[in-house]
């Protein structure tokens, strides 16, 4: 896949063999991080920093070292972290937004987090002043369709979304290529699996499909569900058992026959899905997907899409009579299948073509030994 991952910044007096030092911002771990944080992006960031930098380039994070700092976790030595205004060819953001009493507080005050004020630091240094080639990953479409930054000739804002925002580029949710060349479904189908239904994420925004798809389906089997949930009054019968390790994500999957796709209006509307997809079946959980997802024939198969709770217990109890078949096998293959398009080295390949793109379009590039 490596060679996939190669381009040409002919346009810009580029050669192919020229390395590009990306900035790339993010607020999250490269590592498990710690349990008290909704970083979804542990599952994908690290494969798609080794998919740019084993096209050629160098990456460089310019947001706080986490892994260090709260997890403990030295990867200095894999990675380069600078705090500062380091020199860059182009940068790339995961988008965060205002979260009012987090990031929009004084810096140093109590539960503070410097994330939005560094990204703004950044955005001014970076895109403004130095009108660098810019990918804004709106992984959570949080960015505002009128929001200035959109017009701006060196930006391109990219979204899982297979209908993305005004001017926006579509780069789904990067599947790991190890993760998804491992996955044996004769293997996987024959795991014990105890628990008939899992959901594991937390409730941001999910009310409504949770409500409709998964808890009526709960009081009718065995169940359970992991993450951040705090206003549950509405389901007493439902078990909540709270924030898991990232570590343990993959084990519960693993022991569970399905799971809910269970998204925010915001993603429903566009076709965006999250890591919950392949974190899911690459273990053998099978998906099944609210059939009024836009996109849902483009991420499972049909035969795994619902319409409401009545239609979760019926896929359920079909999945409990073949688990362990070939049938099951072959269902979890063709889950597989689906996900290839959407591999990590296929979306850095879209990531790295932005840059090109942009780079083609302004002023050239400086060539530069990394």
């Amino acid at each position: 896949m490596v060679e996939d991952l190669r381009f040409t910044l002919a346009g810009a007096g580029q050669s192919a063999e020229t390395r590009l030092r990306i900035g790339y911002s993010f607020w999250g771990f490269l590592s498990g991080g710690v349990l008290d944080t909704p970083d979804g992006g542990r599952s994908y960031r690290r494969p798609v920093i080794d998919a740019l930098q084993q096209a050629g380039n160098h990456v460089v994070f310019v947001q706080a070292n986490r892994d260090l700092s709260e997890a403990g976790v030295d990867l200095a030595g894999s990675y380069t972290f600078e705090d500062g205004f380091p020199d860059l060819d182009a940068i790339i953001y995961e988008w965060r937004w205002p979260l009012p009493g987090r990031n929009t507080t004084v810096c140093g005050s109590a539960g503070h987090t410097c994330d939005l004020h560094r990204q703004q630091q950044l955005l001014d240094h970076y895109t403004r002043l130095r009108r660098l080639p810019t990918i804004i990953w709106d992984q959570d479409r949080q960015l505002q369709a009128d929001d200035p930054v959109r017009t701006l000739a060196n930006v391109r804002v990219a979204e899982y979304g297979l209908r993305p925002g005004p001017g926006g580029i579509t780069v789904n949710c990067p599947v790991p290529d190890d993760l998804l060349d491992n996955a044996d479904p004769q293997h996987l189908a024959g795991l014990p699996r105890p628990l008939p239904l899992v959901y594991v994420g937390n409730q941001y925004d999910r009310d409504d499909a949770f409500d409709r798809y998964f808890a009526p389906a709960a009081a009718r089997v065995t169940h359970r569900v992991a993450g951040k949930w705090t206003n549950t009054g509405a389901w007493p019968h439902v078990n909540f058992t709270g924030r898991i390790g990232f570590a343990e994500v993959a084990g519960l999957h693993a022991q569970a026959l399905a799971t809910v796709l269970l998204m925010p209006e915001r993603y429903r509307t566009v076709g965006a899905f999250g890591s919950r997809l392949f974190e899911a079946i690459t273990q053998g959980c099978l998906p099944l997907t609210p059939a009024e997802s836009v996109g849902a024939d483009a991420f499972t198969p049909a035969a795994l899409h619902v319409q409401d709770a009545a239609d979760v217990i019926d896929k359920i109890t079909w999945i409990e009579r073949i688990a362990g078949t070939a049938e099951h096998a072959a269902l979890i293959r063709s889950c597989l299948d689906m996900l290839d398009p959407y591999r990590t080295s296929r979306q850095a390949t879209v990531l790295l073509a932005a840059l090109r793109d942009l780079a083609d379009a302004g002023p050239p590039l400086t060539t530069r030994s990394c």
